[in-house]
């Protein structure tokens, strides 16, 4: 949710803002009364050149889709929560891998920005992407991200994703300790895909994370198996090459709790932190990319989509 130049003006204008976000609306919610199979055929060859074959399902794409529209485990709500899969966790045994939670809102004006800490990590419950990092001693364009927030909480993410686990999520918002390391570094995400509760591949994201809390567009992705080898993978962003990449020195212990949360679903993708030697939970998403991925080489796509059981749904 970086403050673009235009619509941060647009944003500090009443009347601008409200015509800016009905078009926002309006574009996201066209294709609303679209099939699940047409709306997935329709986003998929947007951002890929490619449709979807839902009558033999191969691919990764393929299956995640599949998964999207036919695999209702309850539980996935829950997980998908950014608030509830916290319960989950706990449940799991990991309690102590949890960042730690400052608050939960149920607005952007709700945040009591002058009793929290001087730098806090916000985010929202039901959405993928809605961040910000508020930092008292960096300038923090209140009207801007009030304005964004504000929209983001009025929305259904199912809509624009069919991903029906995001549907009945309560819009929440959450604030959180900015986690970095020593050198006050964000960190690195360490994102397990998990087949069948066992972890077959990391695709570790370095610099993935923006200074302002939204995704950086200059990041990068390695791919390896969990003896910690590199594979030649690429997932729409370069590889890192400007220093070596070193396994983490609790590295089975990573595998470990990945293994624990990913136990009862067919796939799903578990991303950790790893931070001065401690690991911290991120997320559990179940459908990575969106099901909208540019992996290659497309071998590679075969074989993940192998992995993905979709029998008896």
């Amino acid at each position: 949710m970086s403050a673009h130049p235009l619509k941060q003006f647009l944003y500090h204008h009443t009347i601008t803002a409200r015509l800016y976000n009905i078009i926002r609306g309006y574009r996201r919610d066209k294709y609303n009364k679209l099939g699940d199979e047409e709306f997935a055929n329709l986003l998929h060859t947007r951002h890929t050149g490619k449709g979807l074959d839902f009558d033999n399902p191969k691919t990764f794409d393929e299956k995640v889709w599949y998964l999207k529209l036919h695999d209702k485990n309850p539980l996935k709500t829950i997980c998908t929560d950014k608030y509830r899969v916290r319960e989950y966790v706990e449940q799991c045994g990991l309690g102590h891998i949890l960042n730690e939670l400052y608050g939960v809102y149920p607005s952007f004006g709700a945040i009591p920005f002058d009793s929290l800490p001087d730098r806090f990590f916000i985010k929202c419950s039901h959405t993928s992407g809605a961040n910000a990092i508020f930092d008292r001693s960096r300038e923090f364009d209140y009207t801007y991200y009030k304005n964004e927030f504000d929209f983001w909480m009025k929305r259904n993410y199912f809509w624009g994703s069919r991903e029906w686990n995001y549907k009945d999520i309560e819009p929440r918002i959450l604030c959180e300790k900015v986690i970095t390391d020593k050198q006050g570094r964000l960190p690195v995400d360490y994102k397990f895909m998990c087949f069948d509760g066992k972890a077959k591949l990391l695709f570790m994201g370095i610099g993935i994370a923006a200074e302002d809390g939204d995704h950086a567009s200059d990041g990068y992705c390695d791919v390896f198996d969990m003896d910690f080898n590199w594979l030649p993978i690429t997932d729409e962003r370069a590889h890192y090459t400007k220093e070596p990449i070193r396994k983490p020195d609790n590295w089975e212990q990573m595998i470990a709790c990945a293994e624990t949360l990913a136990k009862p679903f067919r796939h799903c993708r578990v991303d950790l932190y790893n931070v001065d030697g401690k690991i911290y939970f991120g997320e559990i998403t179940f459908h990575h990319g969106g099901g909208c991925n540019n992996i290659e080489p497309e071998e590679w796509c075969d074989r993940m989509g192998s992995w993905i059981n979709i029998d008896g749904l």
